[in-house]
């Protein structure tokens, strides 16, 4: 009677060996690093040999295009438009719900016209678009500053400019301010890139 085989052990895979020679046993741990580890070739997806619609190569105005919309200049313009419109939306609706808009503080006990209400919303909805312009643009452009400067695109550029962009505006009110402005931006930004993210 003859001993049967060995049991293979945990983790090898015991390769049958060829006739007059011996083939080390294969390892799973090299098997994975081909598979998914350091060691795996990516895999090049052409969509044309899927039958996907052919993408011809970008002409030099397209490459010129997207340089500009890729610029600093560009999203700081961007920015400080969707500022604008965002805040000159949010000032109207917050002087449609104030009870105190259109009154005059001289004749509390006089009763404001249509007119008066309408002026005060819209110049309260100016002052909020002037103000979230000016933040939207100093934000975006900081922004894309410190991930030209860095050469990443991760969360601490946000966090960064939001600090700059906040330290900036509340300096204007001392160096207290300043601190609490960089801090709250800081962690705003961190809060918005991690929801978005």
């Amino acid at each position: 009677l003859t001993a049967p085989p060995p049991m293979a052990t945990r983790g090898t895979i015991m390769a049958a060996a060829p006739p007059g020679g011996s083939q080390p046993p294969l390892q799973y741990s090299a098997v994975l690093q081909h598979l998914v580890g350091e060691q795996r070739r990516p895999r090049v997806w052409d969509p044309n040999s899927f039958g996907g619609i052919p993408c011809p190569n970008k002409s030099d105005e397209q490459k010129m295009v997207e340089r500009a919309m890729e610029s600093c200049a560009f999203k700081a313009a961007l920015a400080c438009v969707g500022g604008f419109v965002l805040g000159g939306a949010f000032g109207i609706f917050t002087a449609g719900i104030d009870t105190n808009v259109g009154f005059d503080p001289k004749d509390p006990y006089r009763t404001p016209t249509a007119k008066e209400v309408l002026k005060d919303m819209g110049q309260r909805g100016i002052s909020y678009a002037k103000n979230f312009a000016i933040v939207g643009a100093m934000f975006s452009c900081t922004e894309c500053v410190v991930e030209s400067y860095r050469g990443k695109s991760d969360w601490r550029n946000s966090v960064i400019s939001g600090c700059i962009t906040g330290g900036a505006i509340g300096f204007r009110a001392g160096m207290k301010a300043g601190v609490i402005g960089c801090g709250g931006f800081a962690a705003f930004s961190a809060a918005i890139d991690y929801y978005l993210r």
